[in-house]
């Protein structure tokens, strides 16, 4: 399998595949900017790329009627956005994609991609284990919301982010966390100011800085840590001792 230091981007789940499926893929793919707020698929519209990030992160997004958009899961440098066209979904993506930190990417046409997943054995089983992480990340990302109180369900999302992002430091603005948590921005603020009152993390407009990591795990539900680990024991990401 090639090294991250080898690829175009340090994506890991291309980097954990074998060098001959990677280099099978390397022709067909090509170098993309992925910009804040940038929409890679809307929900119920075909997937026509599937997209390989570096240090950013894209949201997965149901969208309601009335305009609201609430997140259902998050996929980084782990991963790709666009695995429901691997799974059958590729005229209707299930959700949203938007960039919520901005970064390089790599992009290919799905259909390329699962044509090469079918007859790449282990390729497949990779696809397979990613997309069963993120259902356990998604159906984690319910449960929390329906049960959990808002910082813990706050310092979850931060730690989420923080195991995507290349820095302590989060772009994220009110408005996004509310959106993203599906609460009134007033309560994003009094949530917020909770955590940074711990020593967890500074909070200013538009930008969060992680101080203390542990701190943030000790006020986040044990959502994020029963995800984490399965994240750890079928990607083999995060590695236990990272940050």
């Amino acid at each position: 399998m090639p090294s991250t230091s080898e690829l175009p981007i340090p994506n890991l789940f291309l980097a954990s595949l074998p060098e001959d499926d990677f280099e099978a893929l390397r022709p067909h793919f090509e170098m993309v900017r992925l910009t804040l707020r940038q929409i890679l698929h809307e929900m119920g519209s075909p997937i026509e790329h599937c997209y390989f990030t570096d240090g950013g992160m894209t949201s997965l997004l149901v969208c309601l009627d009335d305009g609201a958009m609430i997140e259902a899961g998050v996929v980084g440098k782990e991963g790709f956005a666009g695995v429901g066209a691997l799974m059958g979904f590729e005229n209707t993506a299930p959700h949203t994609s938007m960039i919520q930190m901005p970064g390089v990417g790599l992009r290919i046409v799905s259909g390329i991609l699962r044509e090469e997943m079918l007859r790449r054995p282990a390729l497949l089983q990779q696809v397979l284990r990613f997309a069963q992480v993120l259902n356990v990340q998604i159906s984690h990302t319910a449960a929390c919301n329906a049960h959990h109180n808002l910082q813990e369900r706050l310092a979850r999302w931060l730690l989420m982010a923080h195991d995507r992002a290349e820095s302590d430091a989060l772009p994220l603005t009110q408005e996004f966390l509310s959106m993203m948590l599906a609460v009134r921005r007033p309560g994003v603020t009094v949530a917020a100011r909770s955590l940074q009152g711990t020593g967890a993390i500074n909070y200013e407009r538009g930008r969060i800085v992680v101080l203390d990591r542990a701190r943030l795990e000790e006020a986040a539900c044990e959502c994020y840590g029963i995800v984490r680990e399965y994240y750890r024991r079928m990607l083999g990401w995060p590695p236990t001792a990272q940050q």
